[in-house]
């Protein structure tokens, strides 16, 4: 491993006694979140990991001597003894997923990760509706797919927004058997009326009327385990002496506003996102918000990227993301200064950078460095709203050809000193493999 010269930032001490920071992926997701808030949650003792954005579609992989878990709902800090996860709206639950992953905690170490929650009561449920008008509606795009994990995240927030009388929130599971019933069957009406056309597993799944009160019950469980808990509490949970690691989800240029429509998420994962939840909650705080990065790009399934390079595939082995199931092929990229410029327009005030993936020059993997591409130097950023804008970006991305420079990159050192000359930001942590072992810098 090269030890290159580490620019570390002197961490902010809040003036209160309670320290916050945040992880935001500056990439297309699967820059190593987990990896980051693990490492943070152990040097810090952190007591609560807050998600804030996205929801069950999250694949945040935390890898121990012992352990491994790819985190979904649950924070990515679960496996330190004692830290907490709070879901704070509107982050979108998936309730029977979240008892899965339960079980699946328990049996890696983790045996009281449901007594370590915390669920805000106005979160948004998927229903198994929701996943299933998902999924159809992106095999009826055919070749004009979006992209999408299959959970059902985006289609909740979609009907929430077109049908918000029809939102069932995680409070709601309290209410009368009756009540729900009534909600979730709307919800599945709604969205049978919208599919005109299809067929096969998923079409049935919308058509199976029976399916709603089984579902239910079991997400009715979740709540008497973990009831709904109100704002006033969650914001004393977080407001405790110690550390709070608020955990992003997929990445900012995947960001519904900021990210390439149409192949985006239906959340905001942007540092002001977080300031906007937190203000929800009464609170004005200062936070560290801490960029993540690999030392070369990927990106799951449709959507551009200009920087891919399929020899990478073949040298830069991923073991735990697939190009199977519904978020497709998984692609590497060199890395793009035109990209992460932009990512970084949309994040500003960062406090540093945390980079994941260094120990690929140490197995000779060598990277080139997109300085620009052939006709646009830069990526404008819009009117937050402006979708038409983001497509305009999109069109302009599917068509780039990238200008790399001519010495390749083989070395940290000269990933790192590329880096320096694009931003002054420094860099305070760095990974060269996936457990906390392996990660330098920070304390």
């Amino acid at each position: 491993m090269v030890e290159a010269p580490l620019r570390l930032s002197t961490p902010f001490l809040s003036v209160s006694s309670t320290r916050y920071a945040s992880v935001i992926d500056l990439g297309f997701g699967d820059s190593g979140k987990g990896l980051f808030v693990d490492a943070l949650a152990r040097r810090w003792q952190a007591h609560t990991v807050a998600r804030f954005s996205g929801g069950a579609q999250a694949g945040h992989n935390v890898v121990t001597a012992s352990q491994h878990h790819t985190f979904s709902q649950f924070g990515a800090g679960t496996f330190v003894p004692g830290t907490r996860t709070v879901l704070l709206d509107p982050f979108v639950l998936h309730p029977t997923a979240l008892l899965v992953e339960a079980e699946a905690l328990s049996r890696v170490g983790a045996p009281d990760a449901l007594s370590r929650l915390s669920i805000d009561a106005r979160c948004r449920i998927t229903t198994p509706y929701h996943q299933a008008a998902g999924r159809l509606r992106e095999v009826l795009r055919g070749d004009a797919a979006h992209g999408t994990c299959g959970v059902g995240v985006g289609e909740t927030v979609r009907q929430s927004l077109a049908h918000p009388e029809q939102t069932l929130r995680y409070a709601d599971l309290q209410l009368s058997e009756a009540v729900v019933m009534e909600k979730v069957h709307a919800q599945r009406e709604t969205l049978l009326a919208e599919m005109h056309t299809g067929s096969g597993e998923e079409l049935q799944v919308l058509q199976d009327e029976s399916l709603a009160l089984r579902w239910l019950r079991t997400a009715r469980a979740l709540a008497r385990q973990c009831p709904p808990t109100p704002i006033e509490s969650l914001t004393q949970q977080l407001q405790q002496p110690g550390a709070v690691i608020f955990e992003g989800a997929q990445g900012i240029l995947l960001d519904e506003w900021r990210g390439f429509h149409p192949h985006t998420t239906w959340s905001s994962t942007t540092p002001a996102a977080l300031e906007a939840v937190l203000a929800k909650c009464g609170m004005s705080v200062t936070i560290e918000h801490f960029g993540v990065l690999r030392s070369y790009l990927t990106r799951h399934g449709a959507g551009p990227l200009p920087t891919h390079d399929a020899a990478l595939d073949a040298k830069l082995p991923e073991p735990h993301n697939h190009a199977e199931g519904w978020q497709g092929r998984f692609r590497r990229g060199h890395p793009d200064a035109v990209l992460l410029c932009y990512a970084l327009e949309c994040a500003p005030n960062l406090s540093g950078l945390l980079i994941s993936h260094l120990d690929a020059f140490e197995h000779g993997v060598t990277l080139k460095w997109c300085a620009g591409y052939e006709r646009t130097q830069n990526l404008s950023v819009g009117t937050v709203g402006d979708l038409e804008h983001q497509s305009r970006l999109t069109r302009l991305l599917h068509a780039a050809t990238p200008n790399y420079l001519e010495a390749p990159i083989a070395s940290e050192t000269a990933y790192l000193d590329l880096l320096a000359s694009l931003t002054s930001l420094p860099v305070v942590m760095r990974s060269f493999g996936n457990t906390a072992e392996h990660v330098h810098g920070i304390a």
